[in-house]
């Protein structure tokens, strides 16, 4: 026995005489050079296949740019200062292209053609309209149009020959007149067919088979208890109609409808959700995106063979989208990372040749530095997992206690992924852990989870949020009196439900672009939301209704008495969803109990951030107050972020 009890005292004497490891040196980089990193999307194929066109904010703005797949030299298309452009598509047959855009962020988008000669050209004239680009008619005569023009509460469908858009006012012809808020989601070849989607509750809808030569509306989506329909496309023989459904399901699956005998047949599920999927331009190959544990996983089958195709292994990232080309002999990769933005591939599938087209890490910033995302699981309060996704310092130890934050995402219903986000990487590089919580109610994790939180915001998903502390304290490597919550949109509701109703709980808050006060944001709703207004109020509660009771109790608004730790708050002046005056009157509130608050406002800004400059400072300054109030260090302000507040 005595010997035992030495040999265990030496192991303990040379455990603590041993060397600490060391941490690892890690160059911190600024606000600025995070927006250095480029962000890309879209990736529509020229009509010759030779090119590629793509969005990107390297101009420190979204603007629409062509790739020469060859060479990979890139060409900007377009060169806005003032709003982000977006390219949607090239024309059928030559390389004009389709692109849009909103003004200031008020989400009333137009949509224009580029000219081969470089003119821009109007196709949606008008003000206070909302429009979108549809796509393209099978025959490639016409495109489709989106547009809420005869009344704001819906959305028409029109259709516009692109032999007319050279003319001086393109006509477009009205084709679904939609006057009961129903939402086209997929058209035939024919143009015969349209699949049209309802939303009754916020689990439950309908969908419907039109017949434009009949002018008959079928109900497709007789069934019981809850589903939700989402059309993904018909058979180029017009005989099928293909469409996402949690019919009899936890998880969403692919369907298959047969529209003369109504059979019904699944095609693909998993014990994940189906997320999308379409068929190549001669449905030679199928595509399918699954949201599979915060991450889309993208499976592609060769119809010919049954077989799945095998893509690429790509170091550092996993394929999240894949647009085919017309020729179905090249396939646009998009390319994803937690710990990096996106890049875009192409991928030729006769020769197996992947070639990058894009390089968007600011080659200021080591790759080394910056922090993958890890899922991760804990229990909530009444025992419920809760799936989450943890960055971690690099350099955080036991020795080396950082503080963290705990982040929600948007929603009701949204979902935090392993996707890049400048915020969090730029977070995380400068010693802040953070949580990125996927309370109940989120998305990806089946029927059951998603709707655990109707008429209850803000009571069990903020108490997921606030047992997300457990888990961070079980890391062994977070100073525990330094935790604070941050989120966007209704995320910024949650952060100001814990600073109201758990006013303990973290010891600052972060509210970007948050509700405070649901009885006005849900009277205020903009116009083109009427045809999913009644599934809103049936997840949140009707303010027209005994629901506005417990909708005013759940207002942060009315409970400002309560905040007694710091805040601070980020608003777009032009936002339709979450109006500046929620936030006066929460800033307002908070204040006059003598709590510090910090308030930026962006006169050029809507729901979120779209120019660089405007994240770089809004950005800048949330780093600031955290090390203010959080870390409780006054650092030298970055030269690249503007003090301050409004």
């Amino acid at each position: 026995m005595k010997s035992l009890t030495k040999m265990i005292a030496v192991a303990v004497l040379a455990a603590c005489s041993a060397p600490k490891e060391e941490t690892p040196e890690v160059q911190k980089y600024t606000i600025a050079q995070f927006y250095e990193n480029v962000s890309v999307g879209g990736g529509s194929f020229s009509p010759d296949e030779s090119k590629m066109l793509i969005n990107s904010n390297e101009s420190g703005i979204f603007n629409v740019y062509e790739i020469d797949i060859a060479t990979g030299e890139k060409t900007q298309l377009t060169n806005s200062t003032e709003e982000s452009y977006f390219g949607q598509s090239y024309f059928p047959n030559d390389d004009r292209f389709i692109f849009s855009f909103d003004e200031g962020g008020n989400e009333n988008y137009k949509v224009f053609m580029m000219s081969q000669e470089g003119q821009p050209k109007d196709l949606t004239p008008g003000d206070s309209v909302r429009n979108g680009f549809w796509g393209w008619s099978r025959d490639e005569e016409s495109m489709y149009l989106t547009s809420n023009k005869r009344d704001p509460r819906y959305m028409d469908i029109y259709e516009m020959q692109i032999s007319s858009v050279d003319d001086e006012m393109p006509v477009s012809e009205i084709i679904y007149q939609n006057n009961d808020g129903l939402d086209v989601g997929a058209i035939s070849p024919n143009e015969r067919f349209y699949a049209l989607t309802q939303a009754i509750t916020s689990a439950d809808g309908k969908m419907y088979l039109y017949d434009r030569e009949t002018g008959e509306k079928t109900d497709i989506s007789i069934h019981e208890g809850d589903a939700t329909y989402n059309p993904q496309f018909f058979s180029l023989d017009n005989k099928s109609l293909y469409y996402t459904t949690d019919e009899g399901s936890d998880f969403v699956y692919l369907a298959k409808r047969d529209l003369e005998t109504g059979e019904v047949e699944k095609v693909f599920e998993t014990n994940w959700d189906v997320w999308y999927a379409y068929d190549s331009w001669n449905e030679k190959y199928r595509v399918i995106g699954i949201n599979e544990d915060a991450k889309t996983v993208v499976k592609i089958f060769n119809q010919e063979t049954g077989e799945e195709v095998q893509l690429p292994e790509i170091e550092g990232g996993s394929i999240s989208s894949v647009n085919i080309s017309k020729s179905e002999n090249l396939a646009r990769l998009t390319v994803s990372t937690s710990a990096s933005p996106s890049n875009i591939y192409v991928y030729n599938f006769e020769t197996g040749e992947l070639k990058k087209l894009t390089d968007t890490l600011n080659p200021e910033i080591n790759a080394d530095d910056l922090v993958e995302g890890k899922v991760v699981r804990y229990e909530s309060f009444d025992g419920l997992e809760i799936p989450a996704i943890y960055y971690q310092p690099k350099g955080a130890s036991e020795d080396n206690k950082v503080p963290a934050l705990v982040w929600v995402h948007g929603g009701p219903g949204g979902q935090s992924r392993l996707s890049y986000f400048a915020l969090v990487q730029y977070l995380v590089n400068h010693g802040y852990a953070v949580l990125a919580v996927n309370n109940r109610g989120s998305s990806g994790y089946g029927k059951e989870f998603n709707h655990l939180d109707d008429k209850n915001h803000g009571d069990k998903d903020l108490k997921d949020c606030v047992a997300g502390k457990n888990y961070l304290a079980n890391t062994g490597v977070i100073d525990m009196d330094k935790v604070g919550i941050i989120g966007g949109s209704y995320g910024g509701y949650m952060v100001m439900a814990a600073l109201t109703f758990e006013p303990e709980a973290f010891d600052v808050g972060v509210n970007i672009f948050g509700v405070t006060n649901w009885l006005r944001t849900l009277k205020s709703i903009p116009p083109y939301w009427e045809s999913f207004r009644k599934a809103l109020y049936d997840e949140l509660g009707d303010p027209t209704t005994e629901d506005s009771v417990r909708l005013y109790e759940i207002s942060p608004l009315f409970h400002t008495e309560n905040v007694t730790k710091p805040l601070m708050v980020l608003q777009g002046a032009n936002d339709v969803r979450v109006l500046q005056v929620e936030s006066d009157e929460i800033v307002e509130g908070v204040r006059a109990s003598g709590v510090p608050v910090e308030y930026i406002v962006f006169d050029d800004e809507g729901h979120g951030f779209r120019k660089n400059e405007n994240a770089i400072e809004g950005y800048g300054q949330i780093k600031e107050f955290l090390d203010k109030y959080l870390k409780g260090e006054a650092e030298e302000v970055e030269e690249n972020s503007t003090a301050g507040s409004l």
